[in-house]
């Protein structure tokens, strides 16, 4: 069996974690302060924050402020959210390099998320994303429900397809395919990727798993034998999905780099240097430390 020698680490943890973690919101200098400590470990593509209303996701108002503030050296990634126009000027002022614009691929889902159907969505963002390339802005796309729906149930795989070549269609360099419940098993995933393999190259594909049955790194696994290179994560498994209930959380960082580097697959991170941030940030939050490779290192750490 042939694994990846190298796999890139999306960190989603700025915006995906801290979006859902409303109750014990982060100052702006503590925000900073988690995306600088994170680049240090070695991540190199991090998701800052989103420029989605205030009204909806006050947790995300100062991704601006964020932006301006962060000093992106070479090689490194920050990226940002946006849901439509008036988000993409507002990110090309706060400086942004790369955006990411979300879908799914269940009506059910875009109308509780974004308040329009899946062909809405894509009618909307097919300007954004022209307008962002003009500007030199690379663009990924999110494609969520990618099996089953926390709203209708299960989605059929050709629905799949439709937005994924949609979103590849109108120019996002990737698309990250979301299993949002976290109830897929491996051979779910299995299954969806040899669907979207007979048609697609997954070359153009990252995964975005939730962890809420955990079943996250089984999910990881399969992805990684079908040849799939880029998987989000988000440090001390924090967040989950504010428009899916009971999705408790995503696959956390320090479990995938911990997994990656046992099967001698290069990442760049420092997985020690990462455990401390996922412990401080947990604390920070009033959390338990939900990452059980952080966790269990963190515990082996000698006490500063």
């Amino acid at each position: 069996m042939q694994l990846p020698e190298k796999i890139k680490i999306v960190e989603v943890g700025p915006r995906d974690g801290l979006q859902n973690e409303a109750p014990h919101q982060l100052h702006l200098d503590e925000k900073i302060q988690l995306i600088e400590s994170l680049a240090a470990t070695g991540l190199k593509n991090i998701e800052v924050g989103s420029f989605v209303s205030p009204k909806h996701l006050p947790q995300m108002a100062d991704t601006g402020e964020i932006l301006k503030r962060l000093s992106c050296k070479p090689g490194m990634s920050y990226r940002v959210l946006v849901p439509n126009q008036q988000g993409l000027e507002a990110a090309l002022a706060a400086g942004a390099k790369e955006i990411a614009v979300f879908t799914a691929a269940s009506d059910a889902f875009t109308t509780q998320n974004i308040r329009m159907s899946v062909a809405e969505s894509l009618q909307r963002f097919r300007p954004l994303v022209q307008a962002a390339q003009t500007q030199g802005i690379a663009v990924r796309g999110y494609l969520s429900t990618l099996l089953d729906c926390p709203y209708s149930g299960k989605v059929p795989s050709q629905n799949v397809l439709r937005v994924a070549e949609a979103l590849l269609e109108m120019g996002c360099y990737e698309v990250s395919l979301g299993e949002t419940t976290g109830r897929a098993t491996a051979l779910d995933v299995e299954g969806i990727l040899e669907d979207l393999a007979k048609t697609l190259s997954l070359t153009h594909f990252a995964v975005h798993f939730h962890d809420t049955y955990g079943q996250a790194l089984t999910n990881v696994w399969v992805a990684l034998k079908a040849g799939i290179t880029t998987i989000d994560a988000s440090v001390a498994g924090l967040g989950g999905c504010p428009y899916a209930p009971g999705a408790s959380g995503n696959l956390a960082t320090e479990d995938l780099v911990y997994l990656l580097h046992g099967l001698g697959i290069q990442t760049s991170v420092d997985l020690n240097q990462l455990v401390q941030v996922g412990a401080w940030i947990s604390q920070r939050l009033q959390k338990p430390y939900a990452s059980k490779a952080g966790y269990a290192l963190f515990c082996q750490q000698p006490s500063v």
